[in-house]
């Protein structure tokens, strides 16, 4: 793979973050909540009281799929509904305690595990991600 064109970069990246991505989920303490179903609870915990259809556009998937995800999490008491402040044709939703608690969980389980594969990486390797995290985190809101 040639990293030193833009195509070979991407293409490197993709595979790369790919590959993190499914170790990272493997370390997950909620192994019963599907990858959407812990993007969804991740979401409405970043954005508290956010509707079911801005939830849908935030998580660039369709109305219907967003309010089945919001069923079963709300089925876990995951999640809450209550009416719209202003519109009470709609509801808004937000995570329980339960779910605050099983985000922290599982945010803590994933940090431990990269922070040890961390550790077997070089002091200058260290830096350098160090250095990449910031245009990683810039490339994600692109």
């Amino acid at each position: 793979m040639d990293l030193r064109s833009d195509a070979g970069l991407a293409s490197a990246l993709r595979v790369s973050l790919a590959r993190l991505t499914r170790r990272l989920r493997r370390q997950a303490a909620a192994h019963t909540l599907t990858p959407t179903q812990f993007a969804t609870l991740a979401a409405v915990e970043r954005h508290s009281g956010i509707t079911p259809g801005e939830l849908a556009e935030l998580e660039k998937v369709q109305p219907p799929s967003m309010t089945r995800v919001i069923a079963a999490l709300e089925e876990r008491g995951l999640v809450a509904r209550s009416p719209h402040q202003t519109d009470r044709r709609q509801v808004t939703v937000v995570v329980t305690d339960s779910a605050k608690a099983l985000l922290k969980e599982e945010r803590r389980l994933k940090e431990a595990w990269l922070t040890h594969r961390l550790k077997e990486l070089t002091p200058e390797e260290r830096a350098v991600l160090r250095q990449a995290a910031p245009i990683l985190e810039k490339l994600s809101k692109i």
